[in-house]
């Protein structure tokens, strides 16, 4: 499976197409519009979380409410659109207007992609670079997410995220009688925390962040449950799946960091305290006493759960700009503010739990028949007997 986005933040859409997804999918625009609806949420959010309602067109690929094996294609529209017409217009504007056209900007933001982007590709004019590398294109992941959530759970496989740390603070909460208890406690919480005092704490250091002129950012995890053993490979660097999935984390805006199970912490314990002894028993087959690896052994999963995480940088715009200088002048100036979020953790925790679903079911699709959904399903189920029974 693989998949392409297209549009910029304040252009008309954001469109993407997904290719490889198995035939007799069942999908409907609700699969994707509820996964839309959670990633525009968390104590931190701006103004342009009220602006944009999210909702998907499904505009190809799907028929009366299953896939059809074909490429599916997926747009959401920018609400917001109307008011750029003309800065973000696609038509060429004569030369008299471009005196008149606002919001030009040569002052590139430190920590975001302006500068680099700019040299890249030769832009005077870096809005050409911030209205692409804008995390508004995480929309489009999200959905791309949420059908691979769609195709796992009807695999019998479960995806939930949470916040541990946000601005230092950090959840002392870390147990759970299943992930569904999981995802009820954080949904319901402003900054998807398990930790009730640990919430509070978090959302007064982003009130006093957003206070400050500042940002803060934070650290989310993932955890799935029921993936088979095997899927992956220790044959190949290049299909190793946790390496996969530290590729994914870290493409998304603004994450600096990932973790596999225990991680870094690794490094500060014995062999004894970092590997998991293996179990059996005939009514589950193998097991782990620990999870320690995080459900990974080898670049393969080891049918554990799968757990990872992934650090989040503060938003580098800031309401107290940091120095910066104007390309054309070389003149030292503040940096402009596109945006007003002071923290984003809370909703990269969502875009990270669908970026991680997409790596897991495109391993899924790629190791085992999937012209079809229920051939899939069966060789699936029986990945798990002959792993069971092995």
């Amino acid at each position: 499976m693989r998949y392409l986005t297209s549009g910029e933040s304040h252009g008309p859409q954001l469109t993407t197409i997904i290719e490889g997804l198995p035939a007799g999918l069942p999908l409907l625009d609700t699969d994707i519009n509820d996964e839309l609806a959670r990633r525009q949420k968390g104590h931190g959010r701006g103004r342009r979380m009220q602006i944009e309602k999210d909702t998907v067109q499904i505009t190809g690929g799907v028929r009366h409410g299953y896939t059809l094996g074909s490429p599916v294609a997926l747009v959401v529209e920018n609400n917001d659109w109307k008011h750029w017409t003309k800065i973000m217009g696609q038509d060429p504007i004569a030369p008299e207007e471009e005196e008149e056209m606002k919001r030009r900007i040569t002052r590139p933001r430190p920590g975001h992609a302006d500068l680099n982007g700019a040299i890249k590709y030769g832009h005077r004019d870096m809005r050409n670079v911030l209205e692409r590398s804008s995390a508004r294109e995480t929309t489009v992941r999200v959905a791309a997410g949420a059908v691979a959530k769609k195709l796992l759970a009807s695999l019998g496989i479960e995806v939930a995220s949470h916040v541990v740390e946000i601005g230092g603070i950090k959840s002392s909460v870390n147990e759970y009688e299943s992930l569904g208890q999981l995802r009820e406690i954080t949904e319901n919480s402003p900054v998807r925390c398990l930790d009730s005092d640990a919430e509070l704490k978090m959302m007064n250091a982003i009130d006093e962040a957003k206070e400050n002129g500042d940002s803060i950012g934070g650290v989310v995890e993932v955890i799935i449950e029921g993936m088979p053993p095997g899927v992956g490979s220790y044959v190949h660097y290049d299909r190793k799946l946790d390496a996969k999935l530290a590729s994914g984390i870290m493409s998304i805006n603004a994450f600096k960091g990932v973790e596999i199970g225990i991680g870094f912490e690794a490094a500060r314990k014995p062999g004894s305290e970092v590997h998991d002894e293996i179990t059996w028993s005939k009514e589950h087959g193998y097991s782990r006493k620990t999870n320690r690896l995080g459900g990974f052994e080898g670049g393969m999963t080891t049918g554990m759960p799968i757990v990872v995480r992934g650090v989040m940088k503060p938003i580098p715009t800031l309401y107290k700009p940091l120095q910066s200088v104007d390309i054309e002048t070389k003149e030292p100036f503040s940096a402009s503010i596109e945006r007003s979020d002071s923290c984003a953790v809370p909703a990269a925790a969502v875009v990270a739990e669908n970026v991680v679903a997409w790596e897991l079911a495109a391993a899924i699709v790629d190791q085992f028949y999937s012209d079809r959904f229920e051939a899939l399903k069966e060789a699936v189920d029986k990945q798990r007997e002959f792993a069971r029974e092995f």
